[in-house]
């Protein structure tokens, strides 16, 4: 009621100002009721915002203190400071660089990726999207055990790669360490031991360079600091269907002599390469299906025990250039599919130096050589019984959902 007493007594003098006084005075007035009618109101608003804005903040803080620092923190391995020598620029996220104490006899599980060019590709941002989030989502890892996670990458590629790990590891529940590994600095490293295999099993017609990236898995007992005696390799079109700590237990089923864990090739592709062996030895096994052929590799998922590898004194002797030439005549060898086709053939020779993975370890699902010449026989190659750990989406393959 005094604000309409308060406007009636405005009204009642409006007729002894000119008009401009008029406007000035209703101005007057309308401010005053803005202030009286509005402001309980906008006062409630303006906190309303300042309280979500300081949530937002705070939930922010919370969420990167607990996922990034204390649960699932950055920092160096210890022990590895020797590694970091060994294989040139290595780099890690950002607030990698804090360790507590107490952490020298933690247990470490190590896993390399070749994450080269991914900065380019939508496709393997994509995969390694899919990759990621599922190793999370199932991973599980007791206290004072901790997941390493190896990338060898280019420069540009490693930037994308530490923004991309910062989202896809924030929920994970298990204590991991980032380390992303220079390409260049490994390649030049590798180059010299495997140069003299690269012309049997690369796409090219020579020994290029750049290939010998492609075969860091024959030879990384040599690139890694003998600390390092077990790491998983593994392709970035992998989807996880269970926890990757798993995956490790599996170096205890090695029989002696072993040195590689590996699953076999689920294509009739070495059927295909191996064509003019078969042709010259219709007995053979080499290229048949299992249970009873010897189908060879796929290495997009390999255990390999580096200790083993150190004192494999045949294993160590079939890199040798004279003897890695003996076996690809012997065998009318030429591949295109880098360290997986170096590991098939020395198979079909010494198979003890293997031990066959379960092929739900690898469950691969490209099917292109079934549409290319080997429909009536690619079943026999396909098929896999038992439990699906790992998806390989390999040649592009879709990969269920879960």
């Amino acid at each position: 009621m005094g604000f309409i007493r308060l406007v009636a007594r405005i009204m009642g003098r409006i007729s002894t100002f000119r008009s401009y006084q008029f406007v000035l005075l209703l101005a007057a007035a309308l401010a005053v009721v803005a202030f009286y009618y509005f402001g309980s109101e906008r006062q409630n608003f303006s906190s309303t915002t300042k309280r979500i804005k300081q949530t937002h903040a705070t939930h922010n803080g919370n969420r990167n203190d607990a996922d990034l620092t204390v649960d699932t923190r950055l920092s160096h391995p210890a022990g590895l400071e020797e590694q970091r020598e060994e294989v040139g620029d290595v780099g890690e996220s950002e607030g990698s660089r804090k360790r507590e104490s107490g952490d020298s006899g933690d247990q470490r599980y190590h896993a390399l990726m070749m994450f080269t060019k991914v900065d380019k590709s939508r496709s393997l941002q994509d995969k390694f999207r899919v990759a990621m989030l599922s190793m999370v989502k199932y991973g599980d890892f007791a206290e004072g055990e901790i997941l390493v996670l190896h990338f060898v990458s280019d420069q540009a590629s490693k930037e994308l790669g530490e923004r991309m790990l910062q989202e896809f590891l924030l929920d994970a529940t298990f204590k991991y360490e980032v380390f992303f590994h220079d390409v260049s600095a490994l390649t030049k490293k590798l180059f010299p031991i495997v140069e003299a295999m690269q012309k049997h099993f690369s796409a090219g017609s020579g020994a290029y360079y750049s290939d010998a990236i492609f075969f860091l898995s024959v030879a990384m007992h040599h690139i890694m600091p003998e600390s390092l005696t077990r790491i998983v390799q593994l392709d970035l079109d992998l989807k996880y269907k269970t926890n990757i700590r798993d995956l490790f237990q599996e170096f205890d089923q090695f029989p002696p002599g072993a040195v590689i864990g590996i699953t076999r090739e689920m294509q009739p592709v070495y059927r295909h390469t191996f064509w003019q062996y078969r042709k010259e030895n219709p007995q053979t096994r080499v290229g048949d299906p299992p249970p009873d052929g010897l189908p060879g590799f796929n290495s997009g998922v390999m255990l390999l025990d580096l200790g083993a590898m150190r004192d494999s004194a045949l294993y160590n002797q079939l890199l040798e250039p004279s003897n890695v030439a003996k076996l690809a005549d012997q065998y009318r060898f030429r591949g295109h599919l880098g360290d997986q086709d170096f590991f098939t053939m020395i198979g079909m020779e010494h198979p003890e130096l293997f031990y066959p993975l379960a092929c739900g370890w690898n469950r691969q699902l490209c099917t292109w050589w079934r549409d290319h010449g080997y429909g009536d026989v690619f079943q026999m190659y396909y098929r896999c019984n038992g439990l699906v750990y790992i998806y390989h989406g390999n040649c592009n393959s879709p990969i269920p959902d879960d």
